[in-house]
Order: structure tokens, then C-alpha cells, then sequence
């Protein structure tokens, strides 16, 4: 005789991989912030406009908490989402200038951790004359 599934047991394992998959897409969505040119796009394409999308970065704060912090493989894509939360940056970065200049700061962090903004200036020659 055919055993008749556990409706309890049968929802909690759906449960459970909707968990799974939520979890990692949420993730991946996570980890694409932590490319200046990815924010750009979605910048440009509206939707730091729309009031959800902005709610929806405040909920990905929690990855912030250890607990999900140690999944995350870029460290950058925390920093930005903190970004994110302020509205005049989620203007700037529509502009290519700047997210060129912040693609090039992070460059130069990966490069040289020690790398500050202003030593770039100074290490430019006058030619103002």
C-alpha cells in the first residue's frame, strides 16, 4: 500500500526551498552592488525613483549582520548598499562622471589599500602656466 504524503512535510520542504532560492537570489543581487557600473544602470533606468526599490535596499541591510555578512564575497557591496540608502548619492551615481570616479577609487583601493583621493591630485603635475 502507497504511503499518502505529509501535507505538513510536503509544505515545509517548498517552504524551505523558497527559502534556499530567496536566499541566494538575494544574495546575487547583493553582490552585483558592488560594481559601480552595475548601480549606475539600474540608477539610470529608474529604479532608485520607485519608493519599493528603495525599501527593498533597506531590507538587504540585514546582510550587514554577521550571520549573513561571512556568505558575502565582496566586501564593497555592503559599503555601497550603505551608500545607497542616501538619496544625493543615488542621484550622483546616475552620472558616468562619477560613477567613473568611484569605479577608479575602488580600483586604486584594490590596488594600493592604502590609496587615498587627494594623493592622486598631488601626484598630477601643474599645467595651468
Amino acid at each position: 500500500m502507497a504511503q499518502v504524503p505529509d501535507k505538513d512535510a510536503t509544505a515545509s520542504d517548498a517552504h524551505a526551498e523558497f527559502m534556499k532560492e530567496r536566499f541566494e537570489v538575494e544574495l546575487e543581487f547583493l553582490q552585483c552592488l558592488a560594481n559601480p557600473w552595475y548601480i549606475n544602470i539600474i540608477a539610470q533606468q529608474g529604479y532608485f525613483d520607485q519608493p519599493e526599490f528603495v525599501n527593498y535596499l533597506k531590507y538587504l541591510k540585514y546582510w550587514q549582520q554577521p550571520e549573513y555578512a561571512r556568505f558575502v564575497v565582496y566586501p564593497h557591496a555592503l559599503a555601497f548598499l550603505d551608500l545607497l540608502q542616501n538619496k544625493t548619492f543615488r542621484d550622483e551615481i546616475k552620472k558616468i562622471d562619477e560613477a567613473t570616479r568611484i569605479h577608479e577609487l575602488q580600483y586604486h583601493h584594490w590596488r594600493w589599500p592604502n590609496y587615498k583621493e587627494e594623493s592622486a591630485d598631488e601626484g598630477k603635475a601643474d599645467t595651468s602656466s
